[in-house]
């Protein structure tokens, strides 16, 4: 009798309390990593912040980490670009420079390819910042944006003062970037001159660091082209990231 109990129990009550508990705990929550833990000045150590809605499977305390720092450059039209018209967005940025014959075509064809995956999505913006910006003012970068089919208002070309551009890109986006002719005044080939990252950088709505490609290889950005769609879903399933 109880063992006939059991079974009946298993065929008709226990497939209710799988449903209930795939309903409840069921939510496919994706995730993506956050780069650059802020450290504590004072200390030396990582900050940490109570996080404001954690889930079931989280702590109560959270990492800190940095955000890209306001900034104010000029793109391809002249007009100045802030960092404010940013808030809200997903961007990827690449760091480049008009006059390079090596890498820099690799990459901004590649980010051709991220843009043609989210042409005319307004929360997906796309930067391209010169590290030559002496040479690069607004019209050598407009015909640059031409060469390739950029998206204006959408795929930003920006340029401004080295004081504020090198420390943005090595502090700020933390990739590599050095000019040569700083050490050496016998460098005068612009491809020997400015040693730039062929790094492709993922930032979130908060201006955090989710992600770095290698824009020269097309399966890095396979990858990023699903991880923006994954921080897309991660917005418009929960708000939160």
């Amino acid at each position: 009798m109880y063992k006939k109990t059991g079974i009946l129990f298993l065929v008709l009550i226990l497939p209710v309390f799988i449903y209930l508990g795939l309903k409840a705990f069921g939510t496919n929550h994706f995730s993506l990593p956050r780069y650059i833990p802020a450290i504590d000045s004072t200390t030396g150590e990582i900050k940490m912040a109570k996080r404001l809605n954690p889930r079931w499977n989280e702590s109560e305390m959270d990492t800190v980490f940095q955000t890209i720092p306001d900034f104010s450059l000029t793109d391809e039209s002249g007009k100045v670009f802030s960092a404010k018209s940013l808030q809200g967005k997903i961007y990827v940025t690449s760091f480049f420079f008009t006059r390079c014959g090596t890498i820099c075509p690799k990459i901004t064809s590649q980010l051709s390819r991220v843009q043609d995956t989210f042409l005319g999505d307004p929360e997906v913006q796309l930067l391209s910042i010169s590290v030559d910006p002496k040479f690069d003012q607004p019209e050598k970068l407009a015909l640059y944006s031409k060469r390739f089919d950029a998206n204006k208002g959408q795929w930003h070309f920006l340029t401004g003062e080295k004081k504020m551009i090198y420390p943005l890109v090595l502090k700020g986006f933390h990739v590599p970037l050095a000019d040569a002719s700083e050490y050496d005044a016998a460098i005068k080939n612009p491809d020997e001159t400015f040693i730039h990252s062929e790094r492709l950088v993922l930032v979130d709505k908060e201006g955090i660091i989710r992600g770095f490609y290698d824009g020269t290889d097309k399966k890095e950005v396979d990858r990023l082209l699903v991880e923006i769609k994954v921080l897309k879903n991660i917005y418009s399933t929960d708000g939160s990231n």
